[in-house]
């Protein structure tokens, strides 16, 4: 019977480009695994969009003297464009600063107070005399109080990770102004009480810990058993999803309480732009369904503890007059940091590789694959540039590319441009092709357990044993004495590279579609991914959806049919030369531009 699944990917901050660590972390682990579960045929609803409203986004905008609101614009239509390009097949990426996630946000903060799980209390925050305001997190840094980094921010400690209190950093100083002394003053604020959701969070751990990463479990458990304490929801600033009380209109939403929302009204809004209203509810009230939060391990407890607090909060919403629960999270598969040449990512010093540069440079799925293969699953990864050059050029090219170009041209030549018709195939064919098709449980086992990395490193090892194979056959040779042998051959390896292309698909999409169609097949693999608009009362909005209409891709064995046409074949993927190590190498810190983003 199929399977529902929901796949929820964080949502990034709209005030830069997306760099190869937002891939890595989150949207193309969603993305494999969204591709995977629409072949298996399971019903799948992948949803994100551009976070609109953190202070990351008003930092940018007071930098270069321009509103919030087109800061976030211009990097919501550059996301849209640069994931259209590397593949990620959102069902609807939109944005947070929609009417639609508004007015949901409003209505679970409402929930929230009508049940008690709201209180007001005086918060002590850090106060700018020159900027005549109480300061964002992200308007402070300063030293961490508990691993002493120097330069933590107000709201986390991007080295030790903790979630931490502006108030409380050593020497804290605000980034408009460091050399102002910040003095703090008492501002009233509502706050979540955590507290009240502890014994069911914990038992919501105890059901899912069999199948979560074990980093995930210990990060979760050890956050509750410190003590689980308010957390302030409002904050004092102009630009967010407004608080929907009187006497409140000059304070805000906190945005890590309104932008894990964004997957419940994301499925809402898509929803409604699909012309079923209803429909998000198979998703979120639905005990057999499966909701996957794909997040960067920083993001931890927002999405193990935080969200299914709010969840328990507001069970019930929109569904009254029934007793199914609210879906919380089955499964939080947060992936580690990657690394760029041995230093983390830092957007001030330009030490990042930018995904719409790149992709200008590189094949989508040339990236696609060495990032798939170097996932930081269960620790901090490194994205090289010998790296990407070696993986490349050995695997993915050597291994793979030329497996499929030297014996489809093989064939295209030497049988007529036809799968080749045979007599009985030998026990080595028999062998390669079960071997094969056995990759299909395999393969996707480890792909539904969140294992991607070990998936295509196993998908991969078929590909070596069908280059194996055919050291040993060498149809190229025996072609010469015989002709009935070699159709057996190669006519084993067209099956083996079909059935390992499906394997491959989920990974490498775009050369996916390209070899089912030199293997003569028509129709698509995979949907279409296409930018809309979508019109509310005040706005128009962009957003990325995943059209599913023409795909026919399955996971399953399938039979080549002797006598098939095939086409013409194309090497699949470019040679890298040596010399863009040292050349890319040098983009490193060095000043960048934006360039546009061409699809």
């Amino acid at each position: 019977m199929p399977k529902t699944i929901h796949v929820s990917v964080a949502w990034p901050y709209a005030n830069g480009d997306l760099h190869v660590g937002h891939l890595a972390g989150a949207y193309l682990p969603a993305d494999i695994f969204a591709r995977y579960h629409r072949l298996k045929g399971n019903r799948v609803l992948m949803v994100s969009g551009s976070d609109s409203h953190g202070t990351p986004i008003s930092v940018e905008a007071d930098k270069r003297g321009v509103t919030a609101r087109s800061i976030f614009e211009h990097y919501h239509e550059r996301f849209l464009l640069t994931q259209q390009k590397i593949g990620i097949s959102y069902d609807l990426f939109t944005h947070t600063d929609t009417e639609n996630h508004h007015q949901v946000s409003q209505d679970i903060f409402t929930v929230l107070l009508e049940r008690g799980y709201l209180y007001k209390e005086t918060q002590k925050l850090l106060y700018s005399e020159i900027e005549k305001r109480f300061l964002p997190d992200r308007y402070v840094e300063g030293e961490c109080y508990i691993c002493h980094y120097a330069d933590a921010r107000g709201d986390q400690c991007d080295n030790c990770g903790n979630l931490l209190d502006a108030t409380q950093l050593i020497n804290p100083r605000s980034k408009n102004h460091p050399e102002e002394r910040l003095t703090i003053r008492e501002t009233e604020h509502y706050f979540l009480d955590l507290s009240k959701f502890s014994d069911q969070l914990l038992e919501y751990l105890d059901k899912h810990e069999p199948h979560w990463r074990a980093n995930v479990v210990s990060f979760s458990r050890n956050f509750i058993a410190e003590g689980l304490r308010g957390r302030p929801i409002t904050r004092d600033i102009d630009w967010g999803v407004k608080v929907p009380l009187e006497g409140w209109d000059n304070k805000r939403l906190y945005v890590w309480f309104e932008a894990v929302i964004g997957y419940f009204s994301a499925s809402i809004e898509w929803a409604k732009n699909t012309g079923q209203p209803d429909a998000w509810k198979d998703w979120w009230y639905n005990p057999e369904a499966e909701i996957y939060n794909f997040i960067g391990k920083d993001n931890i407890p927002f999405h193990t503890v935080i969200w299914p607090a709010e969840l328990l909060g507001i069970d019930g919403i929109y569904n009254a007059g029934s007793e199914t629960p609210l879906s919380l999270p089955y499964d939080v598969p947060a992936n580690e940091f990657m690394n760029i040449e041995g230093k983390q990512f830092s957007k001030s010093r330009n030490w990042a590789i930018w995904l719409p540069d790149i992709l200008d440079r590189y094949q989508a799925d040339a990236v696609r694959y060495y990032i798939a293969a170097m996932f930081p699953e269960t620790k901090d990864s490194d994205y090289a540039w010998d790296g990407f050059f070696s993986r490349v050029n050995a695997e993915l090219l050597a291994a793979w590319g030329n497996l499929v170009n030297r014996m489809l041209s093989f064939a295209y030549k030497r049988f007529a441009g036809q799968v080749p018709t045979y007599d009985e195939l030998t026990f080595e064919d028999k062998q390669i092709i079960a071997k094969v098709e056995a990759g299909f449980d395999e393969v996707g086992g480890l792909i539904e357990a969140v294992k991607l990395k070990e998936a295509l490193s196993t998908a991969m090892g078929l590909v070596r044993d069908a280059n194996g194979y055919l050291d040993t056959r060498k149809p190229w040779m025996t072609i010469k004495e015989d002709a009935a042998d070699a159709a057996r051959s190669v006519y084993t390896i067209l099956n083996v590279i079909n059935n390992l292309n499906t394997l491959l698909a989920p990974f490498l999409p775009f050369s996916a579609q390209t070899v089912r169609e030199y293997l003569g097949f028509d129709g698509q693999i995979f949907g279409d991914l296409n930018i809309v608009e979508y019109a509310e009362a005040t706005r128009n909005h962009k957003g990325l959806v995943y059209d599913g209409t023409n795909a026919i891709g399955t996971w399953a064995k399938q039979t080549l049919a002797p006598g098939q046409a095939l086409r013409e074949p194309k090497a699949l993927y470019v040679k890298l030369e040596p010399e863009i190590i040292e050349q890319e190498r040098g983009y490193l810190g060095a000043p960048r531009e934006e360039s546009e983003i061409v699809v």
